[in-house]
């Protein structure tokens, strides 16, 4: 080939790279021009759900286009960001609430995605109100009550969470070490089921964030404890879990994030908009409903709190002896 023919080539080549570069800046500058879908790995009607939903549609009026909830549940709140990861173009059209199991899963089985590769983080948005429920028509008035039945009945005790390897697994695992009691998990896909499982007096306890609220309200529920540092100001006589003697706090923070290789400034414009969004008051009214406290940290915190986080867990997984082998 002649050397007229390779610089042609190269000339084409080039021009089409700068033509990519290009199309994707003003893609960048013009984002978002159609609706956006935020995955949530959870059912809906749950507080997670309901929680995202007010986000969303807070964010979706500062980003000018719709957010649509896509519930993708299973995998103790990993099957969403799972398929997310493997499936979604990083052009910031498909994003996902990140649960903790994210990061907590991957040292405990083989999973098919690198939280540390996976993903490009977004933003860090709240954590959870954690509690201990059983029914109105249970034996158990307080979680003392819980200690001394499972202690004359070693793994009597049944306890529904929202899937193995949630914060409420992993937390009721080292509360049932520190008690020396054998407590046995029944997992189910969210809020909404366990619910039903300790309303119906299928499991003896419930644990699980704040869907219960209702329920307690009601009456039909019994709350024993909460795992938040303070006492929840919509439920003050609920002793904390380091008032019963376990020195821990459990929020399960969660932010966002999207696939991997996402153009910063997607982020940026992505962060700024659900800022904006757990800074408003209708959205703190509807976390507050749930006992649900802003955290925001911006990207490059989120990041850093990601290994954090990653480690601190690694350290109770292999405490409690789930490490993956």
């Amino acid at each position: 080939m002649s050397g007229y023919g390779l610089k042609t080539i190269a000339f084409a080549a080039v021009h089409a790279v700068m033509g990519l570069l290009l199309s994707t800046a003003v893609n960048a500058q013009d984002y978002p021009t159609k609706p956006i879908t935020l995955i949530v790995p959870w059912p809906a009607g749950g507080s997670t759900d309901l929680s995202m939903r007010a986000i969303a549609d807070s964010a979706s009026k500062v980003l000018g286009q719709p957010i649509v909830i896509d519930n993708k549940a299973g995998g103790s709140g990993t099957v969403g960001p799972a398929t997310m990861a493997a499936a979604a173009k990083p052009d910031g059209y498909t994003i996902s609430q990140i649960p903790i199991t994210v990061f907590r899963l991957p040292l405990m089985q083989e999973v098919s995605w690198d939280p540390a590769k996976d993903f490009t983080y977004i933003v860090h948005l709240t954590g959870y109100t954690f509690g201990v429920t059983t029914s109105a028509e249970s034996q158990f008035k307080s979680w003392k009550d819980v200690v001394e039945f499972a202690k004359a009945n070693p793994g009597k005790v049944t306890y529904a969470t929202p899937g193995a390897g949630t914060s409420l697994h992993i937390g009721m695992e080292q509360i049932a070490a520190m008690s020396g009691i054998k407590l046995t998990q029944v997992p189910f896909k969210g809020g909404a089921e366990t619910n039903a499982a300790v309303l119906g007096q299928h499991t003896m306890l419930q644990a699980d964030s704040t869907g219960w609220r209702p329920l307690v309200d009601a009456g039909k529920l019994r709350l024993l404890m909460v795992w938040t540092g303070a006492r929840s100001p919509n439920y003050p006589d609920v002793p904390t879990l380091k008032e019963l003697g376990y020195p821990m706090v459990y929020d399960s923070p969660f932010g966002i994030a999207g696939p991997k290789g996402m153009d910063p400034k997607i982020v940026a414009k992505l962060h700024d908009a659900f800022k904006k969004a757990v800074e408003d008051p209708a959205v703190v009214a509807t976390l507050a409903k749930y006992d649900m406290v802003p955290n925001y940290k911006n990207t490059e915190d989120y990041k850093k709190f990601i290994v954090e986080v990653t480690e601190s867990e690694r350290k109770v997984i292999e405490t409690l002896g789930l490490a993956k082998k």
